[in-house]
């Protein structure tokens, strides 16, 4: 019976021949996952021997893995700003580096008792759902052009208790504006990648992830003309 570290050992050596970045924690989140423990614990327990269920689900999983699939999309979710959120192949992921964002417009209106925000392109629902949870007294209208990212948005929304607060709406920005005005800020994280660029991302990104939401087939930047 294989043990816990023995699966991480000979599954990092398959993601590695696959050529997937960071072998050893892929292997490792994949099967702390599997297991429902942190990663970290992982290391009190190399000596647990696994089932074969535990085998075999974590088999499928190294295999998606090793064709690019994300990692983010095998488990279901991911972490963004302190927060859950369900992901999948009809979203983008939420990068890190997006809670920047978040961070600059929480800092600016933290004293604002009331305060009115549209996120356009919304996807997951994680910039709109953690700006509601982080102002308290902000009512956010959330728009996407695609019904299926609402409805995951929704989720998440319920998720997190910001049901209340945070208002989905399908809308293509290219062809209208929401209705609603008076906004105090308006925010996105929109389809930012070139046509040519794309063809040379990662096949994570360019196979995985909506390639709408990734480029606007051009020179990546119409998102931005349009809502500047």
């Amino acid at each position: 019976m294989l043990t816990v570290l023995e699966s991480i050992k000979l599954s990092t050596e398959y993601l590695e021949k696959k050529g997937v970045e960071s072998p050893r924690i892929n292997a490792e989140l994949l099967l702390a996952h599997i297991l429902k423990c942190k990663r970290l614990d992982l290391y009190l327990t190399f000596d647990r021997p696994l089932s074969e269920e535990e085998i075999t689900l974590y088999r499928s999983f190294l295999k998606r893995r090793g064709e690019f699939e994300p990692l983010q999309y095998i488990v279901g979710s991911v972490e963004f700003f302190g927060l859950p959120f369900f992901v999948n192949s009809s979203v983008l992921i939420p990068r890190q580096e997006t809670e920047i964002l978040v961070e600059e417009i929480i800092e600016r209106n933290k004293n604002n008792p009331s305060i009115k925000i549209l996120d356009i392109g919304t996807g997951s629902g994680n910039i709109a759902i953690s700006l509601a949870k982080n102002l308290p007294g902000s009512s956010v209208t959330a728009s996407d052009i695609s019904e299926a990212s609402l409805k995951l948005a929704e989720k998440n929304s319920t998720l997190n208790g910001t049901d209340s607060r945070v208002k989905f709406i399908e809308n293509d920005i290219l062809k209208s504006y929401p209705e609603e005005k008076g906004f105090d800020v308006i925010v996105s994280n929109p389809p930012y990648v070139s046509v040519n660029e794309f063809e040379k991302l990662r096949p994570e990104l360019k196979v995985y992830e909506p390639r709408h939401a990734l480029t606007d087939n051009a020179d990546g930047l119409i998102y931005y003309r349009e809502i500047s």
